[in-house]
């Protein structure tokens, strides 16, 4: 079978690789219809060690069942499935508690750290089927795949920042970043109620996205000067929620700039620095609240799938190229290059 491995920085190559084959009893093996490429991986695609590769890729997919292992009893061959990005039994402590992502169980993993297997390839294996995969009840080639695709990680991801926030119709909102993980963030502060949604990111067509997704604001300019436009937005006071979907440290220092005092900064873009600021002259001064990190999507895909499949909400418009599997080394190209949003792949 074929699959996506990246050798290091600006290094992705499609290759043969040995078929995945189930290992274990918990196991599912799912033929992969629809992935793609996200901005997590361009993290490793700028700054991958290569005598770390070569590397799997891929932590987003729908595919259908093809083989189970003896233990799966809530699914079988032929199921269309979506799989989120953290693998988990769905039973735990920690699942019940609705922390997906820090799942007890040894299988428990990251689909970053499975070794030889990832979702940008013809087939993955999955351990913990029965608790990581969800049942979709549509067909393989339906219209509505690329918003269902979402649901692995990146419209939860958005949603995750928005509930950690604790986005209602009271509050009103900043969203640092206008990549797909921060429009997904617009959609979902504006579905929790958010009436004043500030977006900060400087590509018009991403942007012109937010605007559709909800956002009732583009402050395109950054630093200080960011800052300021999105206080004179708010009367001074900056927003209750900041929403930060970049995961470096200058949007990090923007979403202390705009948060109001007694508001919360929400992070879900992955960090790329060790420490912010934290202490007296940042938060705690004003009694700022932390919060944010991986989200467990495994949690919210119940939540979400009902809208995506009346349509009430589209986040698969997200997806502004689509491809196939030869067409991934420029995918990750163009992303890293901003020419394109996020690339769907269809093997």
């Amino acid at each position: 079978m074929r699959a996506t491995l990246m050798y290091g920085p600006g290094d992705v190559r499609v290759e043969g690789v040995p078929d995945s084959i189930i290992r274990h009893p918990t196991d599912a093996l799912v033929r992969v219809t629809a992935s793609c490429i996200c901005g997590s991986d361009l993290h490793p695609y700028h700054s991958m060690s290569p005598e770390d590769g070569p590397a799997r890729m891929g932590h987003e997919f729908i595919g259908v069942i093809e083989d189970i292992g003896s233990a799966v009893a809530t699914l079988k061959k032929g199921d269309l499935v979506v799989s989120p990005f953290a693998i988990s039994d769905n039973t735990c402590e920690y699942c019940r508690e609705k922390m997906h992502t820090s799942c007890s169980h040894h299988e428990a993993a990251f689909w970053d750290t499975i070794p030889d297997e990832g979702g940008q390839a013809e087939a993955a294996r999955v351990p913990l089927a029965d608790g990581t995969l969800v049942k979709l009840p549509v067909a393989v080639d339906s219209s509505l795949i690329p918003s269902l695709l979402t649901l692995a990680d990146v419209f939860g991801t958005g949603h995750h920042a928005a509930h950690a926030g604790g986005v209602n119709k009271r509050t009103n909102v900043t969203v640092i970043g206008d990549g797909a993980v921060g429009l997904m963030a617009v959609l979902a502060a504006k579905r929790l109620g958010a009436e004043q949604i500030i977006l900060m990111g400087r590509h018009k067509a991403r942007t012109d996205l937010g605007l559709e997704f909800g956002a009732t604001d583009v402050v395109s300019a950054r630093g200080d000067e960011g800052i300021a436009q999105v206080r004179d937005l708010t009367g001074g006071h900056g927003t209750h929620v900041v929403l930060e979907a970049v995961g470096h440290m200058p949007a990090y220092d923007q979403a202390v700039g705009v948060v109001r005092p007694g508001g919360i900064i929400s992070r879900v873009g992955v960090p790329q620095y060790e420490e912010g600021p934290i202490g007296f002259g940042s938060l705690f001064r004003h009694n700022i609240k932390l919060t944010g990190g991986p989200a467990p999507v495994r949690a919210y895909i119940d939540e979400l799938l009902p809208e995506i499949l009346n349509g009430s909400i589209e986040p698969g418009k997200v997806f502004d190229v689509t491809t196939n599997m030869d067409g991934i080394p420029q995918g990750y190209k163009d992303m890293d290059e901003r020419s394109s949003l996020k690339v769907l792949i269809k093997p």
